[in-house]
């Protein structure tokens, strides 16, 4: 079945549509989130062995990726307007622009319902929402991710509480950089912390400040899979991110790195949705990527992120075969790296 998105797993049926009188049991949203000072203990274990990079500048990385952040919302919302103004003029279904009005619904009736939380607008992000904190306990209390060593969970907002719950579960966090802006993943271990770090820790720039950075060469067994969503399907799984694509790109090469495999759990959807008020098993025919699908990647975006032409060449080094190339795309502002 081909992909509707570059990078997406395939929808076997459009969502549903979302009511008027929405709630969270409509479409699920994003897993867990948003950290409850009520519920957790912050405390964190002794510094084992990890020396802090004394030359990171915590707040010259916060401000370039705020700033990079909100560049990429306006160019996606230009992209969104221009797809959807597309496909009406042209008087098709394109798969594409009837996504980005599912994702402008949800955005919407978040905001005029007063369930969006900080990060606000939730337009173009992982949105944050009421009742995180309940949805975050269903997910501790799963036995996939109590019997997990590893974690892998999204950099946004909303899976904050997440990455808290993996680091003081004294498991290891493994999370993507922004966009992959400064490079590819981090492993962060909570026994090699430095005492009181673990709330900076499950943020951006905690990440970046004391996760060890990996590439496609590193020997790691990821458990369990979570990943933020603006949408999904609860009967088969199918999802709706934000729209770049990112999870996807990362699942692709966890994949290639042999760090993951089909049996491996993929929270939020898929697999497993939490959502505040329940627990949902979707069961899942989908089958899951095997790859990069590269067919679907623009020579723009694999231009613009080095750890995908990295892998690119390794491949084509091992199989003796150039792969294939997508069609061209216009980037945000964010897909631009090179200071890092």
């Amino acid at each position: 079945m081909p992909l509707l998105h570059p990078f997406a797993w395939p929808l076997t049926t459009p969502l549903p549509p979302i009511a008027t009188n929405y709630t969270p049991r409509t479409i699920a949203f994003t897993t867990a989130l948003r950290h409850s000072s009520r519920r957790v203990s912050y405390s964190s274990p002794p510094a084992a062995g990890r020396v802090e990079n004394s030359s990171f500048d915590s707040a010259e990385f916060e401000a370039e990726r705020l700033r990079l952040d909100a560049e990429a919302r306006d160019a996606m919302a230009k992209t969104a307007a221009d797809a959807v103004g597309d496909s009406e003029a042209a008087g098709s279904g394109d798969p594409k622009a009837w996504k980005w009005k599912i994702r402008k619904r949800v955005w919407d009736l978040m905001e005029a319902e007063g369930i969006a939380r900080n990060p606000r607008p939730v337009h173009h992000r992982i949105p944050n929402f009421v009742g995180s904190a309940d949805a975050a306990e269903s997910l501790g209390r799963l036995e996939v991710f109590q019997s997990a060593q590893c974690v892998k969970v999204n950099p946004d907002s909303p899976q904050k509480q997440v990455r808290f719950l993996t680091l003081t579960g004294e498991k290891k966090l493994l999370t993507p950089q922004p966009r992959l802006r400064t490079g590819f993943f981090s492993v962060l271990d909570s026994q090699a912390l430095p005492s009181g770090s673990i709330v900076e820790a499950c943020t951006s720039v905690g990440a970046a400040k004391y996760g060890r950075p990996i590439g496609l060469d590193e020997k790691i067994k990821v458990d369990l899979i979570v990943i933020g969503s603006v949408a999904v399907d609860p009967r088969t799984g199918a999802r709706l991110g934000k729209g770049e694509g990112f999870a996807e790109l990362e699942y692709g090469m966890l994949r290639y790195m042999g760090s993951i495999d089909d049996t491996t759990m993929v929270v939020t959807s898929v697999d497993i949705v939490c959502t505040p008020t329940q627990v949902i098993f979707t069961n899942t025919l989908i089958p899951k990527p095997q790859g990069i699908y590269w067919e679907k990647l623009s020579p723009e975006k694999l231009g613009q992120i080095r750890i995908l032409r990295e892998l690119k060449r390794r491949i084509e080094k091992e199989t003796g075969k150039m792969l294939p190339c997508g069609p061209s795309e216009k980037l945000p502002p964010t897909a631009r790296r090179g200071r890092r």
